[in-house]
């Protein structure tokens, strides 16, 4: 497929197959905007969301790699750049969670949540950064959680995942301002995509008493904050709770 020279946006979605990572695909592809949608195993859901974009008139195309293997995601910024000759926007969505009491947590269960919510983004970020550096723009969010500012029991390991995503939002920020990227945060909330309906059903009545509003977040609501976070030139370093559990 030929490169293309269109000044619409150019924007990576990592974990983009399924839950919150579609719903924020869908929609930024739906504003006109050229969309890499990441995906690890399930090529037959990305796949499906790229098609969903094109009916809606956009442009998307799948790529599979690990944001935990640097030469993956140096690959998917490589051929970006190869097909659409820049990188505009990056979305770090790509995460997991392995939850269990602190006695009882096993290092791999650690690890593979650390890889992955924080490894990723960080290599995500290094790779996108390099270009959008030298077209002096660019627009990085990282999905992170009201676990990683209150921490949860059973969570250590995520919690732990997203509140260095938190201080790595902030970091890049000041270190990647003056090339006029910016990086912010988001808490999206509880949503009951694939891993929110991991949880029990126990813990998922607790999460509706704490929230003010007795309900789950909206997942289109949480994709169109973001796509609208994404237009923003002036706003860095934040870290934005969408989330009605009160911090």
């Amino acid at each position: 497929m030929p490169k293309t020279t269109s000044k619409k946006r150019v924007v990576i979605v990592t974990g983009a197959s399924r839950g919150l990572g579609r719903e924020i695909a869908v929609r930024f592809g739906s504003g006109g905007d050229r969309i890499v949608v990441n995906y690890i195993t399930h090529a037959s859901n990305a796949q499906a969301v790229v098609e969903e974009i094109v009916c809606l008139g956009g442009e998307a195309v799948p790529f599979q790699a690990d944001v935990r293997v640097a030469a993956e995601v140096e690959a998917m910024i490589k051929s970006t750049l190869d097909l659409f000759g820049a990188v505009d926007v990056l979305v770090n969505n790509a995460s997991i969670t392995k939850d269990g009491l602190l006695l009882s947590l096993k290092e791999q269960d650690w690890d593979a949540v650390m890889d992955t919510n924080l490894r990723g983004p960080f290599l995500c970020t290094r790779a996108a950064s390099m270009t959008m550096s030298k077209n002096y723009n660019g627009h990085i969010i990282n999905i992170a959680s009201i676990s990683g500012v209150q921490g949860r029991e059973g969570q250590a390991n995520y919690s732990a995942s997203k509140a260095g995503l938190i201080g790595l939002t902030k970091a890049c920020a000041r270190e990647l301002g003056r090339s006029n990227i910016k990086v912010n945060a988001v808490l999206p909330g509880y949503i009951r995509s694939h891993m929110g309906e991991q949880v029990s059903d126990r813990i998922h009545q607790r999460i509706l008493k704490e929230n003010v509003l007795g309900r789950v977040a909206d997942p289109t609501e949480v994709a169109d904050f973001i796509y609208r976070l994404s237009l923003m030139n002036n706003v860095s370093g934040q870290v934005f709770n969408l989330d009605s559990r009160i911090l």
